[in-house]
């Protein structure tokens, strides 16, 4: 009350049901105009000529074209093996740093990586996947050691569809930390009781793990994997750094940067735009379901 000495004009009823709107209502605020309003406005420029602003399609119908088409499908390889790569790696260390004696020391080396932009991240796997012709000194790791084995140099980066899959590595390279974060956390809050009780059962560490500690923490793998998966949709950083959106390696929000900026097609890029909202929603649902079922904010 003493924040809001105005309130107490107010009767006690109306104070009560006023006061959480005064801390809700800027928040909400925010949203509309950042959030709600740009993408009405998206939808609506999606459905526009970009000369004469009438009503059309061809924003829509211009997205079965083979370069659109390349870009989502390499999204659904990014969403798949980026989101499951990082999630099930950062459980496997989880669990396994979970007995080790310099746990935190283990961690810090796994979670370093998520402290680097991931402009900085792909500036330095560049140096990795550096090629050079065969006959000069190999000073890209990748290629020294695939050398080294007796191979000849192989151009990674130009090298469709292998050049996807080694763009995804470095998203699981800086996502797992995160994952481990979080679920390593769950994993420890799972009552020594009934890990006890299990063991008691003559229950092998295996099962222990796969029946009762990751149902337990089925909540937390959601959220970390539609918090992954979120960051997987909208990826675009990596994908421009590295290739440009060239070499087969185009993604969702590289063309619809490209759309906007470079070619200045404003209706193509607010479809695009539009696609990666409708994909993100399904992620949001099952994250609010996960939520829900848990008893948040029920």
């Amino acid at each position: 009350m003493q924040a809001f000495p105005r309130l107490g004009l107010f009767k006690p009823k109306t104070q009560e049901r006023f006061i959480p709107w005064v801390f809700v209502i800027p928040a909400m605020l925010l949203l509309i105009a950042f959030l709600v309003y740009p993408s009405i406005v998206s939808i609506i420029t999606s459905f526009q000529d970009n000369t004469t602003g009438a009503f059309t399609l061809k924003n829509w119908q211009s997205l079965a074209s083979a370069d659109t088409v390349t870009a989502i499908t390499n999204n659904i390889i990014w969403l798949i093996v980026g989101t499951g790569g990082a999630v099930i790696l950062g459980l496997f260390i989880a669990a396994m740093f979970d007995r080790v004696r310099r746990e935190a020391l283990a961690k810090t080396f796994i979670f370093l990586p998520l402290a680097i932009s991931l402009v900085g991240a792909s500036v330095i796997w560049r140096f990795v996947y550096t090629w050079r012709p065969p006959g000069t000194p190999q000073y890209g790791l990748l290629n020294a050691v695939w050398t080294g084995l007796g191979g000849q140099p192989i151009d990674w980066i130009h090298t469709a569809p292998i050049n996807t899959y080694l763009l995804i590595i470095i998203f699981i390279w800086l996502q797992t930390g995160f994952a481990m974060v979080v679920l390593s956390a769950a994993i420890k809050g799972v009552s020594t009781e009934v890990l006890e009780a299990a063991r008691l059962d003559r229950a092998s560490e295996r099962q222990i793990f796969f029946r009762v500690i990751v149902p337990i923490i089925k909540g937390s793998i959601i959220a970390v994997v539609t918090t992954i998966a979120i960051a997987d949709l909208k990826i675009f950083d990596i994908v421009y750094v590295m290739t440009g959106g060239r070499f087969g390696t185009d993604v969702v929000a590289n063309r619809m940067f490209l759309e906007a900026f470079q070619f200045f097609n404003d209706g193509r890029a607010a479809a695009l735009a539009t696609v990666l909202f409708i994909g993100v929603l399904p992620v949001m649902y099952v994250n609010l379901r996960s939520l829900r079922q848990q008893g948040v904010g029920s």
